[in-house]
Order: C-alpha cells, then sequence, then structure tokens
C-alpha cells in the first residue's frame, strides 16, 4: 500500500531547489526560432531578470515563486494544467491590467499568457493541482526573439544593483 500524503507539513523557503532542480517543469512543442535566438539571450544576461523556485511539491500540488526585476518579461506561453497566481510584491502588466500585490489571477489549462513585471520588479506564487507540468512557449520570428534579447541586454545596468521587491502591508487604524 503506497504512503499517505502527510495531513500537516512544514517547508522552509530558504530549502526550495529551483524550477530547474525540481524538473517538475518540462518544455513541450517546437519552438525553433526561440532555439535558434539562446546563444543571443546567453550574451545579454538573460538569468538575471529572473529567479524561479519551487518551496513545496508532493504528488498534485505544487507551489513556485517567481522574483522577477522590473521589466522583466515571460513570453506568451500555456501549460497543460490550471494555475493560479498571486503577487506578492511589486506589480505585473497582463495585457492593459496592472496587477499589484494582494491582486491575482487564473489560467486555465492550455491558455495561452504572457505578463511583465513592473517598475520595482514582482514577487509573484504559482498554485497548480499537480506536481508536474509543462511549458508550451509560442515561437515568434527570429526578429522578434532578438528585439526581446536586447531588452534584457538594455536592462543589464538597472538589474546589476536592483533588490527584489518588498510587499507593504497596509496600516491599520
Amino acid at each position: 500500500m503506497a504512503d499517505a500524503p502527510p495531513r500537516f507539513e512544514i517547508f522552509r523557503g530558504s530549502n526550495a531547489p529551483t524550477l530547474d532542480e525540481c524538473g517538475c517543469m518540462t518544455m513541450a512543442g517546437e519552438v525553433p526560432n526561440m532555439m535558434a535566438a539562446l546563444p543571443l539571450f546567453a550574451e545579454a544576461g538573460a538569468e538575471t531578470g529572473e529567479l524561479v523556485d519551487v518551496p513545496y511539491r508532493r504528488p498534485g500540488m505544487s507551489l513556485a515563486r517567481l522574483l522577477l526585476k522590473s521589466g522583466f518579461a515571460l513570453p506568451l506561453h500555456s501549460h497543460d494544467c490550471d494555475c493560479l497566481y498571486y503577487i506578492v510584491a511589486g506589480s505585473v502588466e497582463l495585457g492593459t491590467e496592472t496587477l499589484v500585490a494582494g491582486d491575482g489571477f487564473f489560467v486555465g489549462s492550455e491558455v495561452p499568457y504572457a505578463y511583465v513585471a513592473g517598475p520595482q520588479g514582482a514577487e509573484v506564487l504559482e498554485f497548480r493541482s499537480t506536481d508536474a507540468f509543462d511549458i508550451r512557449i509560442r515561437d515568434k520570428s527570429p526578429e522578434g526573439w532578438a528585439k526581446s534579447a536586447g531588452l534584457v541586454r538594455e536592462a543589464q545596468a538597472r538589474w546589476a544593483d536592483e533588490a527584489p521587491p518588498v510587499r507593504r502591508l497596509p496600516e491599520r487604524t
């Protein structure tokens, strides 16, 4: 008989593996233009604009945390599961909407979306009812990927000393 999942657990964010270390997300589909542009992103320093870890994961559930520097743009993509997002600090631009700390959004399985971190960056929590999921990035033209890599390159000086946003709780009266 399989072990039943624990009914109470404590987890520590300081022990969270990165998304890559966790191995819970796999790439789906083909994105030849993006793959060809990866050297442009490596030269631009793309890894400095985003940190993603997975503080909690168990069968049928996961929690990911994104720390995004100002203006960091997630490309148009989808996942094979429903996702619930909560903005802890900073803000994100999602289409014509600006979401701030305390706001959130739900994205159904296979629904494409993209967002950009606001001027102070963002801390975003991602809740999923699965512990393994895919990402399907929507490919764009080689010129589109080159433009994105250029924006990352231009942000490097700004990102070098940028601290993650901090949630400011409202004062109680």
